[in-house]
């Protein structure tokens, strides 16, 4: 046997076992949202050049999107994941971020609450203290809330999108343009310093513009898999907010950024 036919097999196994990796990899990042060099390579046992190269190859595959030794999925860009998927990503980081943004309501009478399953956690923690009328285009929200007494639920009708339970596409004469909102809690597919805040669907930023416009204050709200992202739609500018409210999980060299263009930054 010649000496390149008895490569081949060794060959094809170093093929299966990087095809093997990269799916892991993908298993992996979808899962959990987002992935560190350094911790995922010793978990798998490989390198971190490896691991880079893996991730590399994935990036120019159209799989993954890296920035600052951490890679992110796909659905930053044009793809989202489904409300169920999201409410077991970061669960334990949420419910930080969750008590965090709760606290600044403050005086406000009229919040409101962008879709998502962070923005709902907020929801929920809003006190009974006073009487409060919580906005939302967010089905989950509604239903999360309605029943509390001393809540009133104002749900902003349009199309209902299945893949998070929230409305758009609310019409000429929708209720947010109508309405003086006292803060909002929004969400986003990503945020960066440059880009400012984005999301998938061009419909779904319009409600978020919309919603930014008809609040006196807005508080971002985001884990750490946001930072350093960028979606399809860009719909407002980091300055533009009072506070971003993440989690730990962003170190404070980077948080330092955001703050520096003037919203307060609050690692929960």
């Amino acid at each position: 046997m010649s000496d390149s036919a008895s490569a081949a097999p060794e060959v094809a196994g170093r093929a299966s076992a990087v095809q093997r990796r990269r799916t892991e990899l993908l298993a992996l990042v979808r899962r959990e949202g987002r992935l560190d060099v350094g911790p995922t390579a010793a978990r798998l046992g490989v390198t971190q050049e490896t691991l880079r190269r893996d991730l590399l190859a994935m990036e120019r595959s159209g799989l993954v999107r890296r920035t600052y030794g951490a890679a992110f999925p796909v659905e930053s860009g044009r793809l989202e994941a489904k409300y169920e998927v999201r409410k077991s990503r970061n669960v334990e980081e949420k419910r930080r971020i969750a008590d965090a943004a709760a606290a600044l309501v403050g005086p406000a009478q009229t919040v409101y609450i962008d879709d998502g399953y962070l923005p709902s956690l907020v929801a929920q923690r809003l006190t009974s203290e006073r009487p409060v009328t919580v906005v939302t285009s967010s089905l989950p929200t509604a239903m999360a809330v309605a029943e509390r007494p001393g809540v009133e639920v104002l749900l902003v009708g349009g199309r209902v999108r299945g893949s998070a339970f929230s409305t758009v596409e609310h019409g000429r004469d929708s209720l947010l343009e109508r309405l003086r909102i006292d803060v909002a809690f929004m969400s986003a597919g990503g945020i960066s310093p440059e880009r400012g805040l984005t999301t998938t669907d061009p419909a779904v930023a319009a409600v978020k513009t919309a919603a930014m416009a008809a609040s006196a204050r807005r508080i971002f709200i985001g884990t750490h898999a946001k930072f350093g992202m960028t979606a399809f739609v860009r719909f407002a500018d980091v300055h533009e907010f009072e506070a971003l409210v993440t989690g730990t999980e962003v170190p404070a060299h980077r948080t330092a950024r955001y703050a520096r263009l003037g919203p307060r930054v609050i690692r929960a």
